[in-house]
């Protein structure tokens, strides 16, 4: 996978925006208005950094080489993954996936039933 793919992935998601907040080369990916995604577009082979649940992010790491502790960001609850190379396309859209959720469920339930994730 490569950065335009991974940005088009994030941006076909419900509520999603992109900007860069941080400096010009950082583009972060937000469902409502709380980050899910975020890649330094002049990295080489490209990163991003991905929202995961801290035992799955132990584990991941452990499997995969290309999977490694959130760069700038709370080794717990983020991982860089280097998404040119070793990974399947289909796995990475799953850990997209699995960011964007855990950020949806971190929303209170009016706002998860104000944009319709819960009925």
């Amino acid at each position: 996978m490569n950065i335009e793919e991974f940005r088009e992935y994030c941006l076909s998601k419900k509520y999603v925006t992109e900007c860069f907040p941080f400096d010009q080369t950082t583009l972060v990916f937000k469902v409502a208005d709380k980050m899910f995604a975020l890649s330094g577009l002049e990295q080489h082979p490209s990163k991003v950094n991905l929202k995961c649940d801290p035992d799955k992010s132990i584990e991941l790491r452990e499997q995969y080489s290309a999977i490694i502790e959130g760069f700038h960001m709370s080794k717990k609850h983020w991982n860089t993954i280097t998404i040119e190379g070793g990974l399947k396309t289909d796995f990475i859209k799953e850990l997209v996936d699995h960011s964007y959720d855990l950020v949806v469920k971190g929303m209170t339930k009016k706002r998860q039933k104000e944009l319709g994730f819960i009925s």
